[in-house]
């Protein structure tokens, strides 16, 4: 059977390899393997989400909440936002993207990426038939080219993706440059188009700075975060959106109603309201960021861009390795490193790296001099 022509049309996402892959291929054991390839919070978490889910345990035979109004009041509090201003998804912020593309895209609205970026927009998007514009970022000096943005957007503009921290360079946009954007996409400001322009703040807490202040001022802001990164429960998927009370109430009539579950509203109950946690795992996450900057600075061979997160892109141009080359070397030591060659903007010489414990970090280090040749 056919599949739909958006369908065929999209190329494979390819996500970060896992630990199994890289064991069963390399020979290494799974426990001696360090993951620098999915920008997962090292430190694990937190110790009062663990034992909220073991009390949950034996109610795993019940449907889990609906409403989440619990849990969105809780968000409230740590965003400084009311509850109606809050979207809950079960399967990470893509659940709470692909609501959006179901709640608002028609056949043939467009939609701006500025490249590099996070490539799993387009998956969410081009299956409801939007088409994708691409604006674009400085590379040389890892900013946001506002330019190519603002002569992207046209008439047909229906969304607008921003990555602050950008994924995979680590990249902040400014809030002039938001403003901007945000003044071209809104006709009640005098733009060309009435767009929603979506700020992805998956990495938001690394960067200790967001925009939830902006949402007072436009009515077409979508802000994007999750529960994976700092908060360290990935692998619980909860994902939640900040948004006008009108656009968040269009997208509630087609979520699905019981999409996350038990385990994961109790984890994210939890961790929420761990003020200790969240501010050791930050600091923590900083400290190592901070580390891997520091020294591969050093390195003749290579380039390192500046990050506001818990990764940061590499440039092997100089180096002699392609990144394909140098993933591999990498992983014959039992390393993980995100060959970045599927991110469209960037070419086969960058690799991204993220956060590990620090004594992870130094062994990383090592292998990495020892790769390029450097002292």
């Amino acid at each position: 059977m056919k599949a739909r022509k958006e369908v065929m049309e999209l190329d494979p996402y390819v996500p970060g390899r896992s630990k199994e892959e890289i064991a069963q291929e390399f020979g290494v054991k799974k426990e001696d393997i360090i993951k620098l390839g999915s920008n997962e919070n090292p430190f694990g978490p937190a110790e009062s989400a663990k034992q909220a889910v073991i009390a949950e345990l034996d109610n795993m035979n019940r449907y889990p909440e609906s409403n989440l109004e619990e849990l969105k009041s809780v968000m409230g509090k740590y965003v400084g936002l009311p509850a109606e201003q809050i979207i809950v998804g079960g399967d990470g912020a893509d659940e709470i993207l692909d609501t959006l593309a179901k709640t608002f895209i028609e056949e043939g609205d467009e939609f701006i990426v500025p490249l590099p970026s996070y490539m799993y927009y387009e998956f969410l998007f081009k299956p409801y038939g939007a088409v994708p514009r691409y604006a674009k970022w400085n590379l040389d000096r890892n900013t946001l080219d506002l330019d190519s943005v603002l002569d992207a957007i046209n008439e047909k503009t229906k969304f607008l993706f921003l990555c602050t921290p950008n994924n995979p360079t680590g990249a902040l946009i400014s809030q002039d440059e938001l403003r901007a954007i945000l003044e071209k996409t809104s006709k009640d400001k005098g733009g060309v188009c009435d767009a929603i322009v979506i700020i992805d703040e998956a990495y938001t807490e690394y960067a200790e700075t967001t925009n939830v202040n902006l949402l007072d001022e436009y009515d077409n802001i979508f802000i994007i975060r999750t529960l994976s990164k700092v908060m360290g429960l990935a692998g619980m998927r909860i994902g939640y959106g900040l948004s006008s009370k009108g656009i968040i109430d269009f997208m509630q009539r087609i979520k699905p109603v019981f999409s996350l579950t038990k385990l994961s509203y109790v984890a994210a109950l939890a961790t929420l309201q761990d003020e200790e946690f969240i501010e050791y795992s930050i600091e923590k996450g900083i400290e190592s960021r901070e580390y891997l900057y520091n020294e591969i600075s050093k390195m003749k061979k290579v380039k390192v861009l500046k990050s506001y997160s818990n990764y940061m892109a590499i440039d092997l141009h100089d180096s002699g390795f392609t990144a394909a080359e140098i993933t591999r070397e990498f992983m014959k030591r039992g390393m993980i490193v995100r060959d970045c060659t599927s991110f469209k903007g960037l070419d086969e010489y960058w690799i991204r790296i993220s956060i590990c414990t620090l004594e992870e970090d130094k062994k990383f280090i090592e292998a990495m001099k020892e790769i390029l040749g450097e002292e």
